[in-house]
């Protein structure tokens, strides 16, 4: 189930945050982020949801404007998925759901600014879910153990 995140997931939301942005491998983050700058960064923007199963909630997800004023009709989105629950097609799942929820909160497009080449997972069902790579950022991201890496920008358009 996926559904609007509630002041009461936080704590929940909090592990899936930590343990992807201490591997410091994905997420522009500082790795030593607080919990309370972690979850600000997180739920902070126009929504916040997770995905709920009888495990508990083993997926988030946000939804941000992109950029204010005359991009204010572009959002941007994260996903996370806790390890437990990889592979069973839950971040497709949810990056479906973010395209109709953004959809009803008026956006135009979504774009993700920062999609590290070497998450090659990511760009793969990205491009699979119809974005396209509209830029590359060379040596973008200092990966912990492949050295720079690229950083691609990624963008779909929500409405016809």
């Amino acid at each position: 189930m996926i559904r609007k995140a509630e002041a009461a997931d936080f704590d929940a939301i909090w592990p899936l945050l930590h343990d992807v942005f201490r591997a410091g491998d994905t997420y522009a983050v500082d790795p030593a982020i607080s919990k309370e700058d972690a979850l600000r960064y997180w739920t902070g923007g126009v929504a916040c949801y997770v995905v709920e199963d009888a495990r508990g909630i083993i997926g988030t997800y946000y939804i941000k404007t992109n950029q204010a004023g005359g991009g204010a009709h572009i959002c941007n989105c994260g996903y996370i998925v806790a390890p437990a629950a990889r592979g069973q097609g839950l971040a497709a799942k949810m990056c479906v759901h973010s395209q109709n929820a953004a959809r009803a909160l008026g956006y135009l497009a979504m774009q993700f600014n920062f999609v590290l080449a070497s998450n090659t997972g990511a760009v793969q069902l990205w491009h699979r879910l119809g974005f396209t790579t509209v830029g590359t950022i060379p040596d973008a991201f200092a990966h912990p153990a492949q050295g720079f890496v690229d950083a691609y920008v990624m963008h779909k358009r929500l409405s016809d």
